[in-house]
């Protein structure tokens, strides 16, 4: 009897193939491109796909991309400089938290629709469960009373945060607020957000697309410059284990936006 290929379970029964899906999220994260640029420039590879397609895939697999990429992400250095950022909404200010370390590698963001002190709280958080359990010894902070205040508090909830030393010094700072450029540059041509939502999963994607630039991935001992172009790294990065696509195995993952709102969603095991 004959046996069916494996295929990764990301991808089923979905119309286009998997290589024309990753091809249109990478451009889009990577280059200054629009939606409509992409559709122009997959015709001339005569495959013929609208711009609300490609806003979808955009939003469906960059979660399932971070994921795998985080399989292969470097450290970062103990010392972080955090500073947010402006991001416009349908009209609104929403604000970009952003931290890298002293030599400019990222270390974590996160959209958040104010520069309240819980936002800070809930950036702080994130950005320690990412690296967990490396945790930072210095944080230099800009002017917002806001974080200075979130980071008072998590010292005397959090055990983990009582060792590390606040600064507020300017001239540090800019280096995060330099690296905001990329970002900025990159949301130029998509004119204006329309939803939270969407704006908070394609940000996360920007903020991917900057760290491979950076090359805060690596791959084995050859490190991660052994890849000839952007695309055999996407490749290699994506690939999933030969175990998990010969059981077709699916894990039911569940999250919450900013509005509390339980979201379900299939994504591979590998």
């Amino acid at each position: 009897m004959t046996k069916a290929l494996a295929r990764d379970p990301s991808y089923r029964r979905r119309r286009f193939q998997p290589e024309v899906i990753e091809l249109c999220v990478r451009w889009y994260l990577t280059y200054r491109l629009s939606y409509r640029d992409l559709v122009e420039m997959a015709a001339e590879r005569g495959v013929v796909i609208s711009h609300s397609t490609i806003l979808r895939w955009v939003q469906r697999y960059i979660p399932e991309f971070e994921r795998r990429w985080s399989r292969y992400a470097r450290g970062v250095h103990s010392s972080w400089r955090m500073d947010e950022t402006v991001v416009s909404v349908r009209g609104g200010t929403r604000y970009l938290y952003r931290a890298v370390d002293k030599y400019g590698k990222s270390v974590d963001s996160l959209f958040c629709a104010d520069r309240s002190e819980l936002s800070a709280r809930d950036f702080f958080t994130k950005a320690l469960e990412t690296h967990h359990p490396r945790r930072p010894t210095k944080i230099n902070l800009d002017g917002n009373a806001a974080s200075h205040r979130a980071l008072r508090v998590l010292r005397q909830e959090n055990p983990d945060w009582q060792s590390v030393e606040i600064r507020s010094r300017r001239y540090l700072n800019n280096i995060v607020e330099q690296d905001h450029r990329a970002i900025k540059q990159r949301c130029a041509p998509m004119l204006a957000m329309k939803s939270f939502r969407t704006a908070a999963i394609t940000l996360a994607g920007v903020e991917l697309a900057h760290r491979i630039r950076k090359s805060q991935f690596t791959f084995g001992s050859r490190g991660p410059h052994q890849f000839a172009s952007l695309k055999h790294a996407w490749e290699r990065a994506l690939v999933c284990s030969d175990d998990a696509l010969a059981r077709g195995e699916t894990i039911r993952r569940v999250t919450f936006d900013r509005d509390c709102t339980r979201t379900h969603q299939q994504v591979c095991a590998c």
